[in-house]
């Protein structure tokens, strides 16, 4: 995919450079992070180097498929999306782009776009990459997740979410870091910093898109360890998984979604699957045409949460 080295920087910064751009390049451009947002690490991140990566936010692709792709996350932060009427639901995106980049447009803010309207408030996480330079490097990803499941329960009433109805969903390689927020939420990968770091980081469901499952296939630093294949770590203590998949992606194998699919019902773990013909990959909530069934996934999704929920509520 293309890249415009346009660049629209995040924050106050970010706001200044889309002022001063063109309209025609204003309209393409997207800024990051949004208004509300709250970093994740009151200084340095855990497993920081010396030298920190540069943050890289490029508009990638042409239209319709131009969106924002961010790199070099060096201070990881959490986007906060608001939905006009909330119903206390709450869920933890986190964008693919192959452990190489966020996918945040397409993966995050879009699917703020498309929850927000169903009630459910939405946080974006841009999580650190493993492979720019961080000590440990498997780490880090579920240690920004774990560190944002966490603060967004400790601030639930600012948010004005049940703290009991928080989720996840993953896209692509941030499926792999929804399935290890699903399977290693307890897992002590950094050391406790405030009262937040007290609070449980399980989700109360996860959804899997078009996921990669094991941590072999993004060969970056240790991630090929046996507790980065998610798919061997599900247990009874495995919050319900949600997953849907293509099955003519060119990228992740079916076999990878189906492995935890196998996974959930070895282990009695509630599970939900949907496999479509059409789709390929990167399709996130919005890209698929209506008239593929892969396109109704986020509708399906929400009618699982509901359900979860519910069943959790009478269980």
């Amino acid at each position: 995919m293309p890249i415009d080295r346009r660049a629209v920087i995040g924050g106050a910064a970010g706001l200044a450079t889309l002022a001063m751009t063109s309209p025609a390049t204003a309209q393409e451009a997207t800024v990051w992070p949004p208004r509300e947002h709250f970093p994740l690490w009151p200084k340095r991140p855990p497993n920081s180097p010396r030298h920190l990566p540069t943050p890289n936010n490029e508009m990638s692709g042409q239209p319709p498929r131009r969106e924002l792709h961010l790199s070099g996350v060096a201070a990881p932060v959490v986007g906060v999306y608001r939905p006009a009427k909330p119903d206390g639901r709450a869920l933890l995106s986190l964008p693919g782009g192959g452990y190489r980049y966020l996918s945040v447009e397409n993966e995050g803010i879009n699917v703020a776009r498309t929850f927000n309207p169903l009630g459910v408030t939405v946080f974006v996480l841009a999580y650190r990459l493993p492979g720019e330079g961080w000590l440990e490097p498997q780490d880090v990803p579920l240690q920004d997740a774990q560190r944002a499941m966490r603060l967004i329960r400790a601030r639930a009433a600012d948010f004005a979410i049940d703290p009991a109805k928080l989720g996840v969903v993953g896209f692509s390689a941030g499926g792999l870091l929804a399935a290890s927020i699903a399977t290693a939420f307890a897992d002590p990968v950094y050391a406790p910093l405030d009262a937040a770091d007290e609070l449980p980081a399980r989700p109360a469901y996860a959804g899997l898109v078009y996921p990669i499952i094991t941590g072999d296939r993004m060969r970056v630093g240790a991630l090929g360890a046996a507790r980065f294949d998610t798919d061997r770590r599900v247990n009874r203590d495995t919050p319900p998984i949600f997953i849907t998949h293509a099955l003519d992606d060119p990228i992740v194998p079916a076999a990878q979604p189906m492995a935890m699919l196998a996974a959930c019902q070895a282990a009695r773990v509630a599970v939900e699957a949907h496999f479509f013909q059409e789709g390929g990959h990167g399709f996130g909530p919005a890209y698929l045409p209506p008239e593929l069934p892969g396109s109704h996934w986020p509708q399906l999704f929400d009618l699982f949460i509901k359900r979860t929920l519910a069943s959790q509520t009478t269980g």
